[in-house]
């Protein structure tokens, strides 16, 4: 969203408070957290919630921003430059910045927490469970526990066809439940028919993971709800 935008997006969602009474509205954002040029708190003031992301990760050599959920192609180039081709250094900085958003200008959310592995197709740049990279997700995943942020639980890759799992996959979602760290349900729908895409299925595997609440933001204030397949179990 360019700037000069920012104002009638967030005046149309007043008028659209004033007319509508049979159900919550909120102002909301997703926010790049590039340290020194944007981040959450940049816009606490004016939003009611703020969802944190890393999209992009360090510059090129000719000044653009590297992207790291763009094009292979665009990917690869920035591993290159950037990294020379050491994907641990990449992917250890996209923590990184992780770790320093929630430690310093924490989001209420957490937007796609492992979105990067998009990249590592047929994991050609590494493992999961290779011992570098669990440790930079435990690491990160203690930053969050303390900063408090609710983490988002996204399905777009999924139906996107571009991740077998969601953003987080299912054993980081089990680690974050032993972290009691609170979770909420997103389809990161840039379409209306997508909204609620996956959520069944993945509702299903939070409850088999052992959750039992997902935060929902009601009456103001981030809180937690019973659910299941079907949706949030109001009291």
């Amino acid at each position: 969203m360019k700037s000069g935008n920012l104002s009638p997006y967030l005046e149309e969602i007043r008028l659209l408070q004033k007319s509508i009474d049979y159900m919550e509205l909120y102002r909301g954002l997703e926010i790049d957290f590039i340290p020194g040029i944007i981040s959450p708190n940049m816009f606490r003031e004016k939003l009611d919630y703020t969802i944190g992301s890393i999209h992009f990760v360090e510059q090129l050599p000719d000044g653009r921003h590297w992207e790291i959920d763009g094009q292979h192609t665009s990917f690869l180039e920035g591993l290159e430059k950037i990294f020379k081709n050491d994907i641990r250094d990449a992917v250890s900085r996209y923590f990184e910045l992780t770790r320093d958003m929630v430690k310093t200008d924490c989001p209420s959310l957490v937007g796609h927490l492992d979105k990067i592995k998009i990249q590592n197709i047929d994991n050609r740049f590494f493992n999961e469970s290779d011992a570098w990279y669990k440790n930079e997700v435990l690491d990160t995943l203690d930053a969050i526990a303390s900063a408090g942020p609710v983490v988002e639980v996204n399905t777009r890759g999924i139906y996107q066809k571009k991740s077998a799992t969601t953003y987080p996959g299912p054993w980081i979602l089990e680690y974050i439940h032993q972290k009691k760290i609170p979770v909420m349900l997103s389809a990161d729908a840039h379409h209306p028919a997508d909204i609620k895409n996956q959520f069944q299925e993945t509702a299903l595997l939070l409850r088999e993971i052992g959750f039992r609440k997902i935060s929902i933001i009601k009456d103001g204030q981030w809180q937690q709800y019973e659910f299941n397949e079907h949706g949030i179990i109001c009291p």
